[in-house]
């Protein structure tokens, strides 16, 4: 079988990591994979590749119509492959990085071509501006020509996804069961010594997320964590945000920490010191924050290497316990604060504002119900999820609770585990890592998926109803202040 994988880089990230994952897992089955990326890779570990600079972001990208890089693609793709494909595989084609890319993709899934849409992250899903740009550009403002465009189906279209939230608002939105597939990302963070110890021997014990602190990891509710821990214990983060447009928040929670002498260094995945894998091996916790994820490796990376996981769950996204996934014994699906430490009139002012300026970002206004479900989802017997709140609000409360650490006592939940009583489920997770989320698992579940896809019949593509997908991202219920501009 020859399958053509496409992206729009091989540059580090989560993606990047799948395509390389890929690669490896299916040509360990004698599939032959050639990577057409926008520009040279820059991680190792990739596989046969093409560069295709059409395929770039839109910023960078060189003029080109959607016919030659429709053309470009085939004859790159046959080159390396030694024929055409047998289909397609193409990864995150909908999210607005590219304005050319899905009216090529289009062309070709109506010439027959047969395709497996894998899709990480929605435009629908925080990110207006890409949504808007491709609705104005692409499709003239005409909302169902962007569905069109978008969200082609037919017997010889299929998708993957990551997680059931998306997999039931692709169905919601008329996705045939039959043509949509739950790929779940393999865990690989190369050899791994299981005979490490359980937690790095430390002067101080460290608590550590394991990511880039962009704003939906939801920083403010970590610092509040660090606040609350016991003498000794140290908080850290791995990286900090690329993006120029996350940077002021950042600084402000980097100078807010410096200020009220909370215990967290920051960015310590920096040149000339350990590496991510390798910081994450010497921590004793794990922890996550994050409002918002696409898969949610940060639920299972840690298990593989004895490091147990505290934070945020967020059920939308995290595997069921049970079927294929692990067992979060110390997570919470809020923390709630006393509503009256900010004040009722001003939180449902941010709600207003948010919620009008969330959905104005797409083209929408709320209608005379919204703001209820939204304070419904929000407040709790006059508790309210801190996660819900933006910077400022976020910013309030840490500050409370370090002049008055008592008041902690109000927090729901208020206080940090013991990192041992976290290790309860080391093993059995470990066990459910080792049986469901290796290479080889994911090389045999996505080579099924490929099997059905290739042996399809082609037919005339219709479309899905993106305006009932973008109903279920902007659901008021679903709204959380740090993803609102």
């Amino acid at each position: 079988m020859r399958v053509a994988l496409v992206h729009y880089h091989l540059q580090s990230g989560g993606v990047t990591r799948i395509v390389c994952h890929l690669q490896k897992a299916l040509g360990q089955r004698g599939i032959r994979t050639v990577a057409l990326i926008g520009k040279p890779p820059s991680v190792p570990g990739v596989g046969d590749f093409r560069v295709i600079p059409g395929l770039q972001y839109e910023a960078d990208r060189p003029a080109i119509t959607p016919a030659e890089l429709a053309a470009q693609m085939r004859a790159e793709a046959a080159a390396v492959l030694g024929g055409p494909p047998d289909l397609w595989h193409v990864h995150n084609h909908c999210l607005g990085k590219s304005l050319v890319l899905p009216l090529a993709l289009h062309l070709l899934a109506g010439q027959g071509e047969r395709f497996l849409f894998q899709i990480h992250d929605f435009a629908e899903d925080g990110r207006p501006a890409n949504y808007r740009a491709m609705l104005a550009t692409m499709a003239g403002g005409r909302r169902e020509v962007l569905s069109r465009l978008l969200y082609p189906q037919g017997d010889h279209l299929h998708y993957g996804v990551l997680n059931r939230r998306d997999y039931r608002y692709l169905r919601e939105a008329g996705l045939d069961a039959c043509h949509l597939h739950l790929l779940l990302n393999p865990v690989d963070l190369g050899p791994i010594d299981n005979h490490r110890p359980a937690a790095a021997a430390a002067s101080e014990p460290l608590w550590l997320y394991p990511t880039r602190a962009i704003r939906r990891k939801n920083l403010g509710e970590f610092l509040l964590w660090s606040a609350l821990a016991p003498e000794g214990v140290r908080f850290a983060t791995t990286s900090g945000p690329e993006n120029p447009a996350e940077q002021a928040r950042y600084r402000r929670w980097l100078q807010v920490a410096a200020e009220l002498g909370l215990p967290v260094r920051f960015e310590m995945v920096r040149p000339g010191g350990p590496g991510f894998v390798d910081l994450l091996g010497r921590a004793d916790v794990a922890v996550t924050t994050s409002v918002a994820e696409g898969f949610g490796m940060a639920f299972l990376e840690p298990w593989a290497l004895g490091v147990p996981v505290f934070g945020r769950n967020l059920p939308e996204i995290t595997p069921r316990i049970g079927g294929e996934g692990v067992d979060l014994p110390w997570t919470y699906d809020r923390l709630d604060i006393p509503l009256d430490w900010l004040g009722r009139d001003r939180v449902e002012e941010a709600a207003r504002e948010g919620l009008q300026r969330n959905l104005a970002a797409y083209g929408r206004f709320p209608t005379p119900d919204d703001l209820h479900r939204l304070l419904t989802a929000w407040i709790n017997e006059d508790r309210i999820d801190f996660g819900r709140l933006d910077e400022p609000l976020q910013e309030t409360v840490l500050r409370r609770l370090v002049a008055a650490r008592a008041h902690a006592a109000l927090l729901g939940p208020g206080e940090l585990p013991e990192p041992d009583s976290l290790r309860a489920s080391l093993s059995e997770n470990q066990e459910i890592l080792r049986s469901r989320y290796t290479l080889a698992c994911y090389g045999e579940a996505v080579e099924a998926v490929y099997r059905q896809v290739a042996s399809a019949a082609v037919t005339a593509p219709g479309s899905l109803d993106g305006e009932a997908l973008l109903d279920r991202f902007l659901a008021p219920e679903r709204l959380s202040l740090l993803r609102v501009d």
